[in-house]
């Protein structure tokens, strides 16, 4: 029997929380949907609540045959526990119900996510790495793109490190923002205030593109093109071992 592969792998940083907006929830699963729809693998950051919940549960699909491929640090992990003498029914049971819980508590507000996630197989496969740098470098290294979603401090430093290794000559892969409901409107006003600035050159600046719609998403990424004007430097070492 022939292995089925997925045909790219797109890396999606996202929150781990909900946000205010049903909208950011309702964009996650639309996305993950598509890349279900056309085999495509989603490359995140591992956990199973938020957006990060969303997106993964969706591209699995229905049947749970997506291609899915979280990375967690273990400090973020959160492990489910219950007691021996309990029937693998009742346990398979409990842990769902926490995972529900838990999912529920971060839904109501994010002042109640402490920042660790428990595990499901329904979400794919997940990789559990000893730290952020290397699941940083894990997850660009595995995939052809990377989309941000709205999210908090953890998905701006990611997608921004993203940004700059593009304009250093270290990857020439495309980098989108879905801009849903307007989220990362702040950003880019610093990002044309930079190039007005002179910090930024006007090249560089098309290094990031903008999607408002999930289809969108996937037409920037098809349709992207490397700028011209990055730096022309030798990442050899960079790759060692990559």
């Amino acid at each position: 029997m022939t292995e089925i592969k997925s045909q790219k792998a797109v890396c999606v940083y996202c929150g781990s929380s909900f946000g205010n907006d049903p909208k950011f929830s309702d964009e996650a699963r639309k996305l993950g949907q598509l890349l279900y729809s056309m085999r495509w693998k989603l490359v995140y950051g591992g956990g199973t609540t938020g957006l990060m919940g969303e997106i993964a549960r969706a591209t699995m699909g229905p049947d749970v045959d997506g291609f899915v491929h979280g990375i967690i640090p273990n400090a973020l992990v959160a492990r489910e526990r219950t007691e021996d003498s309990e029937a693998p029914e009742a346990a398979e049971t409990a842990g769902k119900a926490s995972v529900s819980s838990f999912n529920d508590e971060i839904r109501k507000s994010v002042e109640n996510h402490k920042g660790s996630t428990p595990l499901s197989h329904e979400y794919g496969t997940t990789t559990i790495v000893p730290d952020m740098h290397t699941r940083k470098r894990m997850m660009a290294t595995e995939s052809d793109a990377f989309v941000a979603m709205p999210g908090g401090y953890g998905t701006l430093e990611e997608v921004m490190e993203c940004i700059t290794w593009s304009q250093l000559g270290i990857h020439q892969k495309p980098v989108v923002l879905f801009n849903t409901d307007g989220f990362f409107d702040g950003l880019l006003r610093f990002i044309q205030h930079a190039i007005e600035s002179g910090f930024i050159s006007e090249k560089n600046g098309r290094i990031v593109q903008v999607a408002t719609t999930a289809e969108e998403v996937i037409d920037k990424i098809q349709q992207y093109q490397v700028p011209d004007g990055r730096f022309n430097l030798n990442w050899s070492d960079e790759h060692e071992g990559n």
